[in-house]
């Protein structure tokens, strides 16, 4: 049986087994795939589904993304902008909103670059009271640093160390 062109998937997959020391048995069973199937994908045999991939690639705990790239699947730029949206909806430290927005200027400096926006860039979380669309309406906040005015209409001559305590 003439070897399918899926570029170097096989020896790859072969590498990151014996890396992680496992058998060819032991990978199928992990990876819910058969024996023979598996052997086959390492000889260059068999064109693997997506789906078979990434049961792999979770059996041995490496990015489906990469494989998908060596199976000829998704081009690498892709595989770049998946993992970083993957990076930033994974983020623990910045809310669904932040994640969004953050999401939305990564498109637009992709777009500035000549790059479309990717097939996930529609599909960016938003919770909270307003959309990614109603964040864009809404008007810059103000980043005059001075003291807001008094009463009067006047503003604190004493700058950023004027006493605020004895304001209403």
């Amino acid at each position: 049986m003439a070897s399918l062109n899926v570029g170097n998937l096989g020896e790859y997959l072969r590498e990151q087994r014996r890396t992680a020391q496992l058998s060819l048995r032991q990978l199928a069973d992990a990876a819910g795939v058969s024996n023979p199937y598996l052997s086959q994908i390492e000889r260059g045999l068999r064109k693997p589904s997506a789906e078979v991939l990434q049961q792999v690639a979770k059996a041995l705990r490496i990015s489906a993304e990469t494989l998908y790239v060596r199976a000829g699947i998704l081009d690498e730029r892709e595989r770049e902008e998946l993992e970083t949206r993957a990076v930033i909806l994974a983020d623990p430290s910045i809310n669904e909103r932040q994640k969004s927005v953050l999401l939305q200027i990564y498109d637009s400096f992709r777009k500035e670059n000549g790059y479309e926006p990717g097939p996930e860039a529609d599909a960016a979380p938003v919770t909270g009271d307003a959309s990614a669309a109603e964040a864009d309406e809404r008007p810059a906040p103000d980043v005059d640093d001075r003291p807001a005015p008094d009463a009067d209409g006047s503003r604190a001559t004493g700058g950023h160390g004027a006493d605020t305590a004895s304001k209403p």
